[in-house]
């Protein structure tokens, strides 16, 4: 019996999970090639023979998106597998119909065939869209655990943007370990907040090597996801974030609305910063959808380390950049920062931004006057620098989860804006966890 050739779409992260949970071992497969999109410099690569094993000694070569009508037919391909996160619904079928017109088949794979089975309990953190505010509802799980005599450890949704063999099992506990794994400003956002607060965060490549090495030190795994994606561990309690400034999104992304619909407990997090009757939509669509699911409602706190440098200041704002760009945010934390701390300007960076910074504008337009803290690489870090210190402004407003002034040299007076968690009713995050007796 002849194997099935396999294209998988994806974006450096759910594909290889994907590969490696489905594929890699099952001799009934033959996986071609991946597709890369949404991260830059990751085309042309090769998912290597270290990681995928026996069955592919020459590794797996990684293509251009664009280029899959041409993949399908030179590659003789039967089924294409979707598997990258936070995109409209129509984004997806699209991506069907492209697939279909050139002979193959498009599939979604389950969330349930690609989780993986922990030895210890398992709390899933995921969210309806970028930026709704996951990572702020992981950190006050842990430091609730924490507080709770439990030793919790994280593990973050893959961003392996480097070298794939020497990523494939990364733990971070330290700051050393930052510059130990030539962390770029995306990772460092997710794994600093974490080290922060004297906790371990792994990530990296293989999920199920990273799951045995995490249960080693670990009474309760913390799945803390990335952009709109499942989980890839069977959880036993999954808390599912939603955006009340996207209101209708819960219900028309992928896979966000799966993960909605999969929660134990969805979290309405910004309600106050969001518009009431956006609030109760989003309510709506949980009910909806999910009506057995505990809802949660959240504030979310946002602080300034230094409010003169905003009140009366013509400000740059910086972003978090995934939030910005494929997660589709007007603004965050540092607009919001600067709008109720009274700026009296926020300075437009377009007329400064520099290479790949430029280009990041021209590929997402709709960004505005914000600049989104991108830093997929050197090079990249390098433009956002420069364009920071040519950007004509009195200040700087960090709305990033970490402190870009540590990775980058700012000419100009700066303040970081941190945000945090605060439930409002009787619902807490704390009394799910000791209903579950996680507590």
């Amino acid at each position: 019996m002849s194997k099935k050739n396999i294209l998988i779409m994806g974006a450096a992260g759910r594909d290889f999970h994907n590969f490696n949970t489905v594929y890699r071992d099952n001799n009934e497969f033959n996986v071609v090639a991946f597709t890369a999109t949404q991260i830059p410099n990751i085309e042309g690569r090769v998912y290597p023979p270290e990681l995928a094993g026996k069955n592919y000694p020459n590794g797996i070569k990684i293509y251009e998106e664009s280029k899959l009508p041409e993949l399908i037919k030179k590659l003789k391909v039967e089924e294409v597998v979707f598997s990258y996160s936070d995109v409209p619904f129509n984004y997806v079928m699209t991506k069907a119909s492209i697939a279909n017109t050139a002979g193959a088949a498009f599939t979604l794979l389950s969330a349930e065939r690609t989780m993986i089975k922990s030895t210890k309990p398992v709390v899933a953190v995921l969210a309806v869209r970028t930026g709704s505010g996951k990572s702020q509802t992981s950190r006050k799980i842990v430091n609730i655990l924490r507080d709770g005599g439990k030793k919790v450890v994280a593990v973050r949704h893959p961003m392996p943007y480097g070298d794939l063999v020497k990523q494939k099992v990364q733990r971070f506990g330290t700051y050393d370990d930052l510059k130990k794994h030539d962390c770029t400003i995306e990772e460092i956002e997710e794994y600093e907040p974490h080290i922060s607060r004297g906790g371990v965060i792994y990530a990296g490549v293989d999920y199920e090597a990273i799951l045995r090495e995490a249960e080693k030190e670990a009474d309760i795994i913390l799945w803390d996801g990335g952009n709109n994606d499942t989980s890839f561990y069977k959880a036993d309690l999954t808390f599912t974030v939603a955006d009340p400034h996207r209101p209708g999104h819960e219900m028309t992304y992928y896979p966000g609305n799966t993960s909605l619909r999969m929660a134990d407990v969805v979290v309405i997090n910004k309600i106050d910063s969001a518009d009431p009757e956006n609030v109760l939509t989003v309510k709506k669509n949980i009910r909806e959808v999910n009506p057995d699911a505990k809802i949660i409602e959240a504030e979310s706190t946002v602080t300034a380390d230094n409010p003169e440098l905003i009140k009366g200041k013509r400000v740059l704002v910086v972003e978090d950049g995934p939030t910005l760009t494929h997660g589709e945010m007007k603004y965050g934390a540092g607009t919001i920062a600067a709008q109720r701390l009274g700026a009296s300007d926020i300075v437009d960076p377009r007329p400064y931004t520099v290479d790949s910074i430029t280009a990041t504008f021209k590929k997402y337009p709709n960004i505005g006057v914000l600049l989104p803290a991108m830093g997929y690489g050197e090079k990249q870090m390098k433009d956002l620098e420069k364009t920071i210190n040519r950007t004509d402004c009195d200040s700087v407003v960090i709305g990033t989860p970490i402190d870009l002034g540590r990775l980058l040299k700012i000419n100009k007076p700066f303040t970081r804006v941190k945000y945090e968690l605060n439930e409002k009713g009787s619902i807490t995050l704390e009394t799910v966890l000791k209903e579950k007796g996680l507590l």
